[in-house]
């Protein structure tokens, strides 16, 4: 196992050894990156992953929901799986047990379906859901944490201006990982989500937690940051020119000088056109 620790990602998932592959599928391995994440099979995660801990009276029924979800695009994938899972221990004597044993399985792709199961459980107060989805946004993988800002995406979005006031405290933490998560999951336009048309119309909402980052130090939240401001140019680029301008006279660091050209590109790529 040690050796498969230490491998090379592929870079296509014809390239993926049969042995990493199968480990992947078995929830012994993390995925190293995209192509690995992707390839792996979650109903027979699911089936491997639920055997091994014990739970085989749900196996073949929670396998064969699964199977349904195949065709689905991989985040309605994880997701649904996500679901599955709440819909059948939510009410289960040892649901804490099970939920702690899957949130800490070495399979990131486990981990992620438990941050979708706490984004089925409807009746969380923000603030709850907020304290529980931190261990998903410091997780060590990326793909945990991309399913951390996903889940949280839709109940921010409910009340943005709460969302704003109680991720406050997020981007002004150590963790960066902390930090990113609450400026990606208010992306006006964001990858792999629904967009936000108010943040779309009026981007100064988001100041609220992107003047704390303007001149952060980690380049995982300075990429983000960019992002921000790149999504907000595509409906609102006065706002945005005007905003690095401002940026640029109170924050003249290298890091909000690269936080602005990333967040300028798009705008930059049309002036050159």
């Amino acid at each position: 196992m040690k050796k498969l620790e230490t491998r090379k990602g592929a870079r296509r998932s014809s390239e993926i050894q049969n042995e990493v592959l199968d480990a992947l599928n078995q929830g012994k391995i993390e995925s190293i990156n995209l192509v690995e994440w992707l390839a792996i099979d979650m109903p027979i995660l699911l089936h491997n992953v639920l055997t091994e801990i014990g739970l085989e009276n749900q196996v073949q029924t929670l396998y064969h929901q699964s199977l349904k979800l195949k065709n689905e695009g991989v985040m309605k994938r994880l997701k649904g799986i996500g679901e599955l899972l709440f819909n059948a221990f939510e009410n289960d004597e040892y649901c804490f047990t099970i939920f702690e044993t899957l949130v800490n399985h070495p399979s990131d792709m486990v981990r992620g379906w438990m941050a979708f199961y706490i984004a089925a459980n409807h009746h969380l107060y923000l603030s709850d859901r907020l304290e529980i989805m931190r261990r998903f946004a410091e997780d060590s993988s990326m793909s945990v944490r991309e399913c951390a800002w996903l889940s949280l995406r839709p109940y921010l979005v409910e009340d943005l201006t709460t969302s704003f006031q109680l991720l406050i405290p997020w981007v002004q933490g150590q963790d960066p990982n902390i930090r990113r998560c609450a400026v990606e999951a208010t992306r006006p336009r964001g990858v792999w989500c629904k967009h936000i048309p108010t943040l779309k119309k009026n981007p100064e909402h988001g100041l609220t937690l992107l003047e704390f980052v303007r001149s952060d130090s980690s380049k995982y939240v300075q990429r983000s940051v960019g992002n921000w401001l790149n999504d907000a140019s595509k409906s609102r680029p006065d706002w945005v020119i005007n905003t690095c301008m401002r940026w640029q006279e109170e924050s003249p660091t290298k890091e909000t000088n690269w936080i602005i050209k990333h967040g300028l590109r798009t705008l930059n790529k049309k002036a050159i056109q």
